[in-house]
């Protein structure tokens, strides 16, 4: 058989082919079915999704480093050795949040729930964190969260917890706001009690609010509108709390310290040097971040200020890092999500690791409707509580030979704080199932404290003066930004 032969008899084999399976532009791939076609079922499919960056959230290109202390622990502990770690693209505030940001969250916390002031009551700053016996802090008490003066400074005074309320919040006040502007749901400055606007009570249908002028239309019901879903990738993913690794990846910012994939260098700070002032021409000099410069000196000589602030600072007072994030290092401590563990470095997920993980579900009554709260909130169950993972390994606790004292039938019984008691002194020890990790440093620790491989812990019910915190979210779908 001649060669053109055998061509023309492939090119027509392709031709019937063609012919027996239509190929739809927009079609599936692996069933020929149209999508987005109310005439065959309707079925939906975005397939261009483009995540839109969150209101003053900054994309992070996740990646490898080594996450870790880069000097010698103060303490001489060994709580924070050097291990490689991988974490997800992510996207994270550019800033702390401000007073500013929390006054509006009162705001809208005494506007929407006028039955319940017990929530706008715990969600105020404790101001007390400012009174000191030996010092006269009290126009700080005062004015520092309320005064106008001191709206663009970083707030503090709030909990682990009261953050980690402001980031649920914010999730639903961002939703609902593209919901609007999209014109999918109408706007209701109204809304109270139990029927307010939560991203989860509204695509779970429990959200009783009106729908705008361009609702969305289910395709496979004779056009009849419907609720957004994750598949229409409108809302946008849970603000949270960062993880002790994606925050400690965002500060060192190594992107500009990298030839190809080799790290060319590990900063001790989220600028290159070993000092705290900027070696950069054209703002020599400047303090790079807010710190105490020595004992007793906050702020440096009037006429010649260091860096100028005795207290915290605004947020964006200093300059950024290469990621374009503003003090990641000094003003205040940040909380992450991690619990506290002094052997995290030991017992830890090369991927995205966590410690403290827990996972839910969505409650249900005995009907198998969902549930409720009287604040509109949808309320979880705990599934799996992976908080004390191997702490019952006497491997990945600090006092090895009380563990091997005791036999299983004891140990597994113990607390977390019997965990981490010492044998010898029979102390309550400090650290618990509450206790979560704080880094970055402040306005009054010193340059150590700024390095982002250092880090403390504290309850996550308490509060000081120089701690706050900012927001993160995750990246879904790749690591490029589109």
């Amino acid at each position: 058989m001649k060669l053109s032969t055998v061509i023309l008899l492939i090119i027509s084999l392709l031709v019937v082919s063609c012919k027996l399976i239509p190929q739809k532009k927009n079609g599936s791939s692996t069933t020929g079915w149209s999508y987005n076609d109310p005439k065959n079922g309707g079925f939906e499919y975005n397939a261009n999704y483009n995540q839109q960056t969150g209101p003053g959230l900054v994309f992070i290109q996740g990646g490898t480093f080594p996450m870790g202390r880069v000097e010698q622990d103060v303490m001489y502990e060994s709580n924070n050795a050097v291990r490689r770690v991988t974490v997800h693209s992510f996207f994270m505030d550019e800033s702390e949040i401000r007073n500013v940001d929390w006054r509006e969250y009162l705001y809208w916390l005494q506007r929407a729930y006028p039955q319940n002031p017990e929530v706008y009551h715990s969600a105020l700053p404790d101001t007390l964190v400012w009174r000191n016996e030996m010092a006269y802090n009290e126009p700080f008490l005062e004015n520092y969260l309320r005064h106008a003066a001191y709206s663009e400074y970083p707030v503090v005074g709030v909990s682990w917890i009261q953050a980690n309320n402001y980031c649920k919040w914010r999730t639903d006040r961002v939703n609902e706001r593209i919901l609007i502007n999209d014109r999918i749901l109408a706007e209701d400055t109204k809304q109270s009690g139990q029927n307010v606007f939560t991203s989860d009570s509204y695509m779970n249908g429990l959200y009783n609010g009106k729908d705008g002028n361009k609702p969305l239309k289910n395709l496979g019901k004779d056009g009849a509108t419907r609720r957004t879903s994750m598949s229409d990738g409108i809302v946008l993913p849970r603000y949270r709390l960062p993880t002790e690794a994606e925050w400690e990846f965002a500060a060192v910012a190594l992107i500009g310290n990298t030839d190809e994939e080799v790290v060319t260098d590990r900063r001790i700070y989220p600028w290159n040097g070993s000092h705290i002032r900027s070696t950069d021409k054209s703002i020599r000099g400047k303090f790079m971040a807010n710190s105490v410069r020595g004992r007793g000196d906050y702020m440096g000589l009037a006429g010649a200020l260091n860096d100028g602030y005795e207290i915290t600072a605004p947020v964006k007072e200093f300059p950024p890092n290469d990621l374009g994030l503003y003090c990641m290092a000094g003003n205040v401590n940040e909380w992450v999500q991690d619990v506290y563990r002094p052997a995290s470095f030991q017992d830890f997920n090369e991927f995205q690791p966590l410690r403290g993980s827990v996972y839910t579900n969505f409650k249900k009554d005995s009907t198998g409707n969902f549930v409720r709260n009287i604040l509109g909130e949808m309320v979880k169950d705990t599934v799996a509580n992976y908080t004390n993972y191997r702490d019952g390994d006497y491997q990945s606790n600090l006092d090895v030979e009380k563990w091997k004292l005791k036999d299983d039938s004891i140990r597994s019984n113990l607390s977390t704080e019997t965990m981490y008691t010492s044998l010898k002194d029979n102390y309550k020890a400090r650290i618990s199932d509450h206790t979560r990790v704080y880094k970055g440093g402040s306005w009054k620790d010193r340059p150590y404290w700024l390095s982002p491989g250092t880090r403390r812990y504290l309850d996550e019910r308490k509060s000081t003066n120089d701690i706050g915190f900012r927001c993160a979210m995750t990246k879904l779908g790749d690591d490029e930004q589109n």
